[in-house]
């Protein structure tokens, strides 16, 4: 463990973000040509994940993930999919804490970072940005996470 790390650790609970970065960013439009010829009135799946890694140190890897498909007139019009990547350090908390941490409040400072990831990628193809509406991840950590089993 890094000295630095260590005094975070002794000094109590630490929260912070070290680096945000692109992991995965991949798009397939298949039927641009004929998509465009039609009224864009599409219709959209998305699929939101997160998921983690440790990294030793206090140091977390956090990945949230986008899986954003469209089809106009039943024609396959794309299929985005983006990770947005951040490494943070957290150290001093209680294990339902810091999992409260990881599943909440590292995705809520990431997501505005996805959500511009993905309306660039569309404008870049072409499309209308989909302006991701904001996302209660402290909402979603205690529906999945904390219901009785």
């Amino acid at each position: 463990m890094s000295e630095e790390n260590q005094n975070q650790q002794n000094a109590g609970p630490h929260f912070s973000m070290q680096k945000i970065y692109l992991k995965k960013n991949n798009f397939e439009a298949p039927n641009s040509a004929r998509v465009f010829e039609t009224d864009w009135k599409p219709e959209t799946t998305l699929d939101l994940n997160i998921t983690h890694t440790s990294l030793g140190d206090s140091r977390f890897e956090v990945v949230l993930s986008v899986e954003v498909t469209a089809v106009n007139q039943d024609l396959a019009a794309f299929k985005l999919a983006v990770d947005q990547a951040a490494i943070f350090i957290i150290a001093g908390f209680p294990d339902d804490k810091l999992d409260e941490a990881i599943h909440s409040a590292c995705p809520a400072i990431m997501f505005p970072y996805l959500r511009e990831t993905v309306d660039h990628a569309l404008l870049k193809a072409g499309y209308p940005p989909l302006m991701l509406a904001p996302v209660n991840f402290d909402a979603m950590y205690k529906d999945k996470y904390k219901k009785p089993h």
